[in-house]
């Protein structure tokens, strides 16, 4: 009689992720849950009611994930803990300005994953031109503060929906060997130094690394509201930059998405210049 297989009970490195985390947000917790709606959600339900402590909540299964403009993003298969990694770091910030965040830490993720892993602007994680992973990032006022949600989502193994808007792409073709108990120890360290740098220095001085991994530089654009140009990189605050017929123009709104005209090529690693 054929039976389900089970995936292995992951082991979570919260305890050493508590450790080596501890030490730069005083408070710090790490909560793993076997299932949740949204942990974005869930941070931000807390920070509402006063708890602004800095925690990284992981849950194994998201049944009820948004991503950016409001899209799902939840696990494809039945058990997340092996198909895909979903976790929120939540921390108070004051920032000296907000703009670029969501580039720092999409920076600060793939370059603690692999040398392969690309960025489109302005939060998505993309291998072999297909998205990998997403982004996003919600705040609330916590006093004379704003708490800052950061949440994160990767692939593990290729997801089995259909109805994807953008062919899916998987850690493992990168790191086969990996889990998502290991893909959130390589991630959680080096994500809160990034946030905590981007805090006290902004996004200026991650500009060129960005550039090295930017998916969409040199490659001929069109944005939703009808501007059409070629991908110039971002400025020193984190907005894209398009080379149209009008001459430079930048892309800061949230509500713009660009996508490529044509499949793009693996850009050059090199930094833009401009």
């Amino acid at each position: 009689m054929p039976h389900a297989t089970l995936a292995p009970a992951l082991r979570w490195p919260a305890e050493a992720l508590w450790q080596a985390v501890e030490p730069l947000l005083g408070g710090f917790s790490v909560e793993i849950l076997p299932e949740l709606g949204s942990t974005n959600t869930e941070l931000m339900r807390r920070a509402r009611l006063g708890r602004a402590d800095p925690v990284l909540l992981v849950a194994e299964r998201q049944t009820a994930g948004r991503g950016r403009l409001g899209r799902a993003w939840s696990s494809h298969g039945a058990a997340q803990s092996t198909a895909s990694l979903t976790f929120s770091l939540g921390l108070a910030l004051s920032p000296i300005d907000w703009s670029g965040l969501s580039l720092a830490v999409g920076l600060a993720v793939a370059q603690s994953l692999h040398p392969g892993v690309q960025l489109k602007w302005p939060n998505d994680l993309w291998f072999d031109g297909r998205k990998l992973g997403g982004i996003l990032i919600e705040t609330v006022a916590v006093g004379e503060q704003r708490y800052a949600v950061i949440g994160i989502g990767i692939n593990i193994e290729r997801p089995l929906a259909q109805d994807l808007r953008t062919a899916p792409a998987a850690l493992r073709e990168l790191l086969p060997d990996v889990d998502a108990a290991r893909a959130l120890d390589l991630i959680a360290l080096p994500l809160v130094q990034a946030v905590l740098r981007f805090a006290t220095e902004g996004f200026g001085p991650l500009r060129s690394a960005y550039h090295a991994r930017d998916l969409l530089y040199g490659q001929e654009l069109v944005c939703t509201d009808g501007t059409v140009g070629q991908g110039r990189g971002v400025d020193a605050s984190g907005a894209l930059l398009l080379q149209t017929a009008t001459g430079l123009q930048k892309i800061s709104s949230a509500e713009v998405s660009v996508r490529p005209q044509t499949s793009p090529p693996t850009p050059a690693r090199t930094p833009a210049g401009d």
